[in-house]
């Protein structure tokens, strides 16, 4: 017998496996989304959207976003937990393992060789010039994802609103991220149990981007409640068991053999911390991050975050696998009696453990609650505005992706009592300009595949970088 939490309107429960989806065919798309997610969370999700929902028909569109809406609440990656929290939904636990490994293990593999690069070789003029074009074209990609991402979930004035006021309160006025989440879900929940048309889910004025949103009963999982995702308190015990112990057992052990100031028990005890506090994406912790990996544990150089930054949005997986490189080095400068490069390849992969283990305990412990709550009006009133609130949040980095990549100097100046970052105009980079606006061009007004755009960024900034 399972114990269940019922949900305010009943919904049908639909067997484990009727949706007909081969899990051998799942793998293989899960292999392609993970190699096309560049771009940030904004483009891996927009990657997601498009062939989960428009392509394959898998999931439907409310409850695409009610999964999103979830992940957007928890500490970590969101497009990595969405990605485990889907093929939960499709494979059970299996399938949500699978998923999630395969979202990050490109990055990790592309992350790991390019350090290698970079402590055996410095800064190669291949590899920057590389860089430099990729840069572009990732620059291109967000700003095509937060559109559609934002043609989606900005379905009224009231999310369009919320969105405008997330935008302005982080960008003009600095506001913390998790104040932003809390007032938009304040405002949602509010809505929602009021029953506004606006917080309705698959309500409001504009369209949802291009075509018809697939409904979730047209999809192949249908609108019912997968047998396997009926909340039971027991699975969810022994999961979170198994789970707790995958991630805090190594770094007991650790701490155990090797004393507090080994710097893989530092390692595994400050980045186990950032695993429970990085809300709001990548960049609202890598300030953080490169401070203290700075001047608390000397694990870099000043500068050398912006580096492994490069890496990280120039290769597949979540942005926050920058952490990766922070860990190699660390442990590559550190590396007591190992040899540098074994010492940082263990640095890397205790750093990837440690900050993503948790991230499939978060899913399988909340998903099948959030998922028999699908029909409740308040909370997908306060999912809905949240969704619409970090929408502005991804405008807010995408404009300042946009300053770092087209100009080289980016000032701090004081406007109307407020500091904002201004980029200084005689220092802008007319090459990674051109390569931008080709390669929204190609996105915008030609729909290329992702992988195309990123291909002809990287051979322009190469030739570039070459010939100059």
């Amino acid at each position: 017998m399972s114990t269940t939490l019922e949900s305010p309107s009943a919904e049908r429960v639909a067997p484990g496996h009727d949706h007909g989806i081969p899990f051998g065919e799942a793998v293989r798309v899960w292999v392609r989304i993970a190699a096309l997610s560049f771009g940030g969370p904004a483009g891996q999700i927009a990657v997601m959207h498009r062939i989960l929902v428009e392509e394959k028909r898998w999931i439907g569109e409310n409850r695409f976003l009610h999964a999103l809406n979830y992940c957007m609440l928890l500490p970590g990656p969101e497009a990595q937990q969405l990605a485990v929290y889907i093929g939960w939904l499709l494979h059970k636990t299996k399938g949500g393992l699978v998923a999630g490994t395969l979202f990050i293990l490109p990055g990790f593999l592309s992350i790991l060789a390019l350090s290698y690069v970079y402590v055996l070789f410095g800064n190669v003029p291949l590899v920057e010039g590389l860089f430099f074009g990729l840069k572009a074209a990732v620059l291109a990609i967000v700003l095509h994802a937060v559109q559609r991402i934002g043609k989606r979930a900005l379905k009224n004035n009231v999310m369009l609103a919320i969105a405008a006021a997330s935008f302005v309160a982080i960008f003009f006025l600095g506001a913390p991220f998790p104040f932003i989440i809390f007032a938009a879900g304040i405002i949602g929940y509010l809505g929602g149990r009021a029953g506004l048309p606006a917080f309705k889910v698959g309500g409001g004025g504009h369209g949802a981007g291009s075509g018809v949103a697939l409904s979730d009963a047209d999809s192949a999982l249908s609108d019912g409640v997968p047998a396997h995702a009926r909340p039971n308190v027991g699975w969810s015990l022994r999961v979170s068991a198994v789970f707790l112990a995958l991630w805090l057992v190594p770094v007991v052990v650790l701490v155990t053999l090797l004393g507090w100031d080994n710097v893989f028990s530092r390692i595994a005890l400050f980045f186990s911390q950032m695993a429970v506090v990085t809300f709001g994406g990548a960049y609202a912790v890598l300030a953080y991050v490169a401070q203290q990996a700075v001047e608390t544990y000397g694990w870099l150089q000043p500068g050398e975050m912006l580096d492994g930054l490069g890496m990280a949005e120039t290769t597949p997986g979540p942005l926050i696998m920058v952490v990766q490189f922070v860990g190699f080095l660390g442990a590559y400068r550190d590396a007591g009696g190992l040899d540098p490069l074994l010492a940082a390849t263990l640095g890397a992969i205790l750093t990837t453990w440690v900050t993503f283990v948790p991230c499939f305990l978060w899913i399988f412990l909340g998903a099948p609650f959030v998922e028999r709550l699908r029909g409740n009006a308040a909370l997908s009133g306060a999912l809905s505005a949240i969704t619409a609130a970090v929408v502005g949040v991804i405008l807010n980095l995408a404009i300042w992706f946009a300053l770092h990549v087209l100009f080289r100097t980016v000032v701090e100046k004081p406007v109307l009592g407020l500091t904002l970052d201004l980029p200084v105009l005689a220092s802008a980079d007319w090459a990674a300009i051109a390569l931008t606006v080709a390669a929204m061009l190609a996105l915008f007004r030609f729909g290329a595949p992702i992988g195309w755009v990123l291909a002809g960024a990287a051979a322009g900034g190469l030739l570039l970088r070459l010939v100059a």
